[in-house]
């Protein structure tokens, strides 16, 4: 199954090293180099042994028993799509940002995967005025060329601003801003304001630059609080326009395009967000989704699109409650079942043409524990959890009170399993490293 999900572009880091080759060496420098490193790593077997629900229940459940607060997890067979533990399922709690699933699930299952998003400029009304028109990126960057944002191979401000000046041959004196594409509050229902200069987030409107950061290569830095007006007076800048005469406005219909510049396909899109939690990235998906399937491109409007996005492909979202599409708000509500179906799709075996293969970015986009993403800085050598180091790979979610894990793991004897676990009620500093314990356990268990 590991294989498949290798070749499909799934990211479990599986599949093993080649053997190093001798790059042009000549014979007596070949005979003078160490031994190749033997491979290590590798496809998972396909008969690797089934863990039963009995030997789940002997490794898991008193962990599960001792969480304290409300807790709620399942762990599934992706092979087979069956549940094989599970503890207090009817649960639905607040999931933080493992809510992200849903939304990025939603993303793979309705927009193109090679899509981009597009900021454009086109001609205004008035002579010497152009207007900035968002199309939903995020990444857009004001950092020059040779220097990198936080959104590795983002578009750049400076290539728009050149294609501008081309296109027109005087001077450029106004710039407008089009926010039309996007509708409603820009500040979902249970988020704090004060996270928007803690750098959790920021106002959602389909164009920004950096999203919203106020330094480009500081991933949760300070965030300003009027986006799309910032990217136009990052704009003005570039052009020679006085930044202060930045103004919102609406480009007119078939206003001559001047220049366009666009983001990396969706695919990578949500494996950067997924990495690093974005939380803008995500609503900003979460609103193309409503677009693309004939929705309010708003909170509420990209909400109920997510969920009708995933019955309509087959998955039970009852019992979920969105408010946006970032986990951020704390008047979500997902049962662990969700996220385990969900993470169960993305990681089950190619079957004919209704195969599930395109949601393999869920799972490349997990972060490895004690690697990268938003698990770098857990799951450490030593403790309950160092067995899951490497082989856990996971989406975090914390708010106050509120903290989940949900991923895969590889067992003792080969086999892929899917997990999800959620805890409400706790200081998470508490309960995480009783999260990341509980998913060691499975790394280090048949469970037979």
């Amino acid at each position: 199954m590991l294989a498949v999900a290798g070749a499909s572009g799934g990211a479990v880091a599986l599949s093993g090293p080649t053997l190093v080759q001798r790059l042009g060496l000549t014979q007596a420098e070949a005979a003078e180099a160490p031994p190749a490193p033997p491979a290590v790593l590798g496809p998972l077997p396909a008969n690797a042994p089934r863990p039963t629900t009995a030997g789940l229940s002997q490794t898991l459940d008193g962990a599960a028993d001792a969480m304290p607060g409300t807790f709620t997890g399942v762990v599934i067979d992706p092979s087979t799509g069956n549940t094989l533990w599970q503890h207090t399922p009817e649960k639905a709690l607040v999931p933080g940002s493992t809510g992200k699933l849903l939304t990025v699930s939603a993303a793979l299952l309705t927009l193109n995967p090679t899509d981009t998003l597009v900021t454009r400029v086109v001609q205004g009304s008035q002579p010497g005025t152009v207007v900035l028109v968002g199309g939903g990126d995020p990444t857009l960057t004001t950092l020059p060329p040779g220097q990198n944002s936080v959104y590795p191979g983002a578009p750049r401000m400076s290539d728009l601003a050149a294609a501008v000046r081309k296109a027109v041959p005087g001077p450029i004196t106004r710039v407008l801003v089009d926010t039309s594409r996007y509708k409603g509050p820009s500040m979902a229902e249970g988020w704090d304001p004060a996270d928007v200069a803690a750098g959790f987030i920021t106002p959602i409107e389909p164009v920004m630059v950096d999203g919203g950061r106020i330094d480009p290569t500081e991933q949760d830095g300070p965030r300003v609080d009027d986006p799309a007006l910032a990217a136009g007076r990052a704009l003005a800048q570039d052009l020679g326009a006085d930044p202060k005469n930045v103004a919102e406005g609406t480009a007119q219909p078939g206003a001559k395009s001047l220049a366009a510049v666009h983001s990396l396909p969706i695919t990578d899109l949500v494996e950067q967000l997924l990495r690093a939690s974005d939380n803008v990235l995500a609503e900003i998906l979460a609103r193309e989704v409503a677009i693309a399937r004939g929705g309010q491109p708003t909170f509420d409007g990209a909400a109920q699109q997510t969920l009708a996005a995933l019955r309509q492909a087959g998955f039970d979202p009852t019992g979920a409650v969105l408010h946006d599409g970032s986990g951020l708000s704390t008047e979500d509500r997902v049962p662990a079942r969700l996220l385990g179906s969900l993470l169960g799709a993305a990681a089950a075996p190619v079957e004919g043409p209704d195969g599930t293969e395109f949601l393999r970015p869920v799972l490349s986009g997990l972060p490895v524990a004690g690697g990268d993403g938003t698990l770098e800085d857990r799951f450490g050598r030593s403790g309950p959890s160092g067995p899951g180091r490497g082989v856990v790979r996971a989406k975090t979610g914390t708010l106050t009170g509120v903290s989940s894990l949900a991923g895969v793991v590889t067992d003792a004897d080969g086999r892929l399993l899917v997990f999800a676990l959620m805890s409400n009620g706790v200081n998470p500093s508490s309960i995480r490293p009783k999260l990341d314990a509980m998913a060691a356990l499975l790394s280090g268990c048949g469970c037979r």
